[in-house]
């Protein structure tokens, strides 16, 4: 997969070459590329933004810088990319369209900064995505949480394979809990079917857990789930169980 990035501060990124991004690109699995759109003005003053017509606070980032770093993307890459406007009307981010986006061979985020950008860049934008419901101070740190989540789901990118299918969300349930050595931590005893070796009684044991844990904290991403029937069965005793002991 190619990444590029179209952004005003290009150093922002820096972290991104750690950790799995980092593997990803080691591995070369991943081109990252982070392109800074002030290079292309067409001005000596290297203005990227302006007043916008018509009066109102706060400036607007100009087309031209952008849609010449967008041409010189296409130049290098022999395509544009999908390309991806960080921008609080978008559609939310959530695991699925992470897994989406995995889908493609080329992404292009633009990052933008200010109070917003000339509608004319739409003209580029292939999505438009927001993080949520809140207004960042530019679109770095969202394109950052998308290329992360993004590259988890590239093949052989996580040490096991199977890591991104246990997620939560993955199922549309909050992940079970997890515990590792030693199994009697000062008295905190790891729960005795874990230990066990009976895959089936494991099994089960996380899906009721991870049935809790998205009933006591996540109780919308329920609500249209079609349950199966060991579902059902598990939610009325973690029902019953959850009354009993509250």
């Amino acid at each position: 997969m190619r990444i590029d990035v179209l952004s005003l501060f290009p150093d922002m990124f820096a972290p991104m070459r750690q950790s799995i991004i980092g593997k990803a690109i080691d591995k070369q699995a991943l081109d990252f590329n982070v392109t800074d759109f002030r290079d292309f003005t067409d001005n000596k003053h290297n203005n990227v933004d302006d007043y916008p017509f018509g009066g109102g606070a706060g400036m607007l980032l100009m087309p031209q810088p952008i849609f010449d770093a967008m041409a010189d993307v296409e130049k290098k890459a022999g395509d544009k990319g999908h390309v991806i406007l960080l921008d609080p009307a978008g559609r939310q981010f959530n695991h699925a369209v992470a897994q989406e986006l995995a889908q493609y061979n080329h992404l292009t985020f633009i990052a933008g900064h200010y109070e917003g950008y000339d509608d004319r860049i739409r003209e580029l934008v292939d999505d438009e995505i927001s993080l949520g419901d809140y207004v960042l101070t530019g679109g770095e740190l969202g394109a950052m949480v998308i290329i992360d989540a993004t590259v988890r789901f590239l093949p052989e990118i996580l040490g096991n394979a199977s890591s991104a299918n246990d997620d939560s969300f993955q199922n549309g349930l909050l992940e079970f809990p997890q515990y590792t050595r030693p199994a009697d931590f000062r008295g905190r005893q790891v729960p005795e079917v874990l230990t066990s070796g009976n895959h089936a009684k494991i099994a089960e044991w996380r899906l009721k857990e991870s049935l809790r844990r998205t009933y006591l904290r996540r109780p919308d991403l329920l609500k249209n789930r079609q349950l199966t029937a060991q579902e059902r069965d598990l939610l009325d005793d973690i029902r019953t169980e959850e009354m009993t002991e509250g």
